[in-house]
């Protein structure tokens, strides 16, 4: 019987184990994890809110089945950094409580299943911007080599708690996750 962490505001959250703290990052273990994804052009708020909203309608019942679904926390973007030749890929992921959803009626939008996995995590509060993250990401690679912890070193997610009308106690993390 897992209770979900506070900053899931007493919302559903994904199953996870915190294995250990460290001095500013935790290591967790997610169990398995369903989601809705879109992929979006950049991480810029007007393709993020294009995205958002996409995945919130189809919460909302725009689905084959005409099926509302509770809001679930957290709204995770996720980034795949663009090595020499690619370009930088994004999306925006709503997790979902129920393996068993209803199908998209958007074509854009996909079910996806995340295995269980090892995630290394970095909190921090306020209203989140691109250079909040990027900083927070990059402190918590530093502080992952520092460790001698082996991650995957061209990707991250963003992960948000609240709704963006909350502007106290706020709960973001930057998720790096290990190979």
């Amino acid at each position: 019987c897992w209770e979900a962490p506070w900053f899931c505001h007493g919302r559903e959250c994904p199953v996870c184990t915190v294995v250990q703290q460290y001095e500013g990052f935790e290591e967790r273990n997610y169990e398995v994890s369903h989601w809705i994804t879109t992929d979006v052009a950049s991480t810029s708020n007007s393709d993020l809110k294009d995205g958002f909203w996409k995945l919130y309608y189809f919460n909302q019942g725009q689905n084959s089945e005409n099926k509302e679904i509770a809001m679930t926390r957290p709204v995770v973007v996720s980034v795949k950094e663009a090595d020499g030749m690619g370009e930088q890929q994004v999306s925006i992921s709503v997790f979902q409580s129920d393996a068993d959803i209803p199908e998209p009626n958007d074509n854009t939008i996909r079910k996806t299943v995340i295995p269980g996995s090892t995630v290394y995590v970095r909190s921090f509060s306020g209203v989140a911007s691109d250079k909040d993250t990027l900083e927070n990401v990059q402190q918590l690679r530093e502080d992952l080599r520092a460790a001698g912890k082996e991650f995957v070193e061209n990707r991250f997610d963003a992960a948000g708690y609240d709704a963006p009308w909350d502007l106290i106690n706020r709960h973001n993390e930057v998720w790096v996750r290990a190979p």
